[in-house]
């Protein structure tokens, strides 16, 4: 089967690196790579012939034309009109495959880019984006639609496939939605407001198909995402030593949406983990510095949600070691990427792009594409050794520990210090100073899901007299506080005066 060809257009002196970008995910998606070639200016070698005839021609071989619209409107010929328009005019009259991407700012455009881009609206459907991740999004979305069309693929991917039988009414949060737009419009400044309808956030998302919902919609933002996927859970279990060997100390199969499945699985890593009491340097309290920084454990949790292969059986697996932690993914590396190439630049190209781009936006990461050399640096900055990839039946994470330390607690044993308090509760004792709100406690231990933090942390030290309640008879008291009581704050005394001992011993 012959390749559609898809010409990339855009002024020149604009999106040059999501050009390029754009032109290598093709290249590289294991599906798309099988259907599509394209063509970009920097590709074409030194010719003696003008290059606005040359375009020209590559436009009139092409299957689709695939403009990106800016703010400027670039050169103009004799007639006063740009290359960019020129190639336009030229597929719409050789009635091309035409798709129109434009950026979500529409200030400050060039007048004659504003009339070029009202032209299109009259004939075609155009697309804003907000970032080159959510072209990238946008551009996937698009060639899935078109292959199907063309009767090339009898069904797509899976997180762009349609789920039967769903309904946003049925089957979706849109408190969650709300939510998430909240956190994305913090962390990545998304551009629909936490008032938009879910119609229009998931739309935007490009996570509806002729009005109906995708997989990756049920998987984000479903009330009960298992109902459809029951392979869509992560097992997280410890281990005593560095082998797998029962007994086992803890071990949780954790459910909901991929947002949920996230910080469930890293708060169960760090509650287990070491952890020293750093310097009071810039604040009255002390932070919690972890053996193995959160960001780390993060990343290399959604890549595994990311990546997964949501057609196996399988589900994700975190595994927690006296030495390191492994994150076993029923998944494969994605086509012409390899282990080695981990360790260089290598562009971002999810198995599943429409589950990731909402992970990005919301924060869970924080660049797609560079993820896996942060992990390399912040394991080389916190003295840990350097994570290992494995790609066999699985795909594998290893990041390492540092081991015991002075210094340190852990979460691992009860009764280490006093004979009454879990790990978890004495990290509770060691970061609350005066009067504090559940959310600034659970902000300096570093944990994301509030019921496990309620459950694992603030139950335990209330259950252990180490803290008591502001307001003791009103639990949701809008001005509610914790506080150490006189045990606790002994405990707190005790354990600063011993972690003071070891450093200095």
């Amino acid at each position: 089967m012959r390749k559609q060809k898809i010409f990339i257009s855009s002024v020149q002196s604009e999106f040059v690196e999501e050009r390029q970008m754009l032109n290598d995910y093709l290249l590289s998606d294991a599906l798309l790579c099988r259907f599509f070639v394209p063509f970009i200016f920097e590709n074409i070698p030194a010719l003696n012939q003008r290059a606005d005839r040359v375009y020209l021609e590559e436009v009139n071989s092409c299957d689709i034309y695939l403009g990106i619209l800016g703010k400027e409107y670039g050169s103009e010929d004799d007639d006063g009109v740009s290359p960019t328009e020129r190639e336009y005019d030229v597929a719409t009259i050789d009635n091309k495959y035409r798709l129109i991407f434009l950026t979500e700012e529409d200030d400050n455009r060039h007048p004659k880019e504003q009339e070029f881009i009202r032209k299109i609206e009259k004939e075609i459907v155009r697309k804003k984006f907000s970032s080159p991740d959510n072209l990238k999004t946008c551009v996937y979305s698009a060639l899935i639609r078109y292959l199907e069309e063309k009767g090339l693929i009898r069904s797509g991917p899976f997180d762009a496939s349609i789920c039967e039988f769903a309904t946003i009414e049925n089957d979706l949060d849109s408190e969650k939605i709300a939510d998430f737009v909240r956190m994305a419009r913090a962390k990545r400044g998304f551009p629909l407001p936490d008032t938009a309808s879910p119609e229009k956030v998931l739309t935007h998302l490009d996570l509806t198909r002729d009005d109906k919902l995708t997989n990756a919609s049920i998987l984000l933002f479903g009330n009960k995402p298992q109902q459809y996927f029951i392979s869509s859970v992560i097992k997280c279990v410890q281990f005593h030593g560095n082998r797998i060997v029962k007994p086992v100390p803890a071990y949780q199969i954790y459910k909901g949406d991929l947002f949920q499945l996230v910080n469930q699985a890293v708060d169960f890593v760090m509650s287990r983990i070491n952890v020293e009491v750093g310097l009071r340097e810039t604040s009255v309290n002390a932070p919690l510095i972890y053996e193995i920084p959160r960001p780390v454990v993060t990343e290399a949790i959604v890549n595994a949600i990311a990546h997964k292969d949501y057609t196996s059986a399988g589900s994700v697996q975190v595994m927690l070691f006296r030495d390191r932690v492994e994150i076993w993914n029923p998944g494969q590396l994605p086509h012409n990427l390899t282990i080695a190439m981990l360790k260089e630049p290598h562009a971002s190209i999810p198995a599943n792009p429409l589950i990731a781009n909402p992970l990005y936006l919301a924060g869970l990461i924080e660049q797609l594409g560079t993820g896996i050399l942060d992990m390399f640096d912040l394991c080389n900055d916190a003295g840990l050794k350097e994570p290992i990839f494995q790609e066999e039946d699985t795909f594998r994470a290893i990041i390492w520990r540092c081991g015991e330390a002075t210094g340190q607690i852990t979460g691992q044993a009860t009764g280490q210090v006093t004979g009454q308090a879990t790990g978890q509760a004495e990290r509770v004792v060691l970061v609350v100073n005066g009067e504090m709100t559940r959310s600034q406690i659970q902000q300096l231990i570093g944990l994301a899901h509030r019921e496990t933090f309620v459950d694992n942390y603030i139950n335990p030290a209330l259950r252990s007299g180490l803290i008591e309640l502001k307001y003791p008879d009103s639990i949701t008291h809008p001005n509610q506080r914790y506080m150490l009581t006189e045990k606790g704050l002994q405990l707190k005394k005790q354990l600063e005066s011993e972690i003071k001992d070891n450093k200095n011993s």
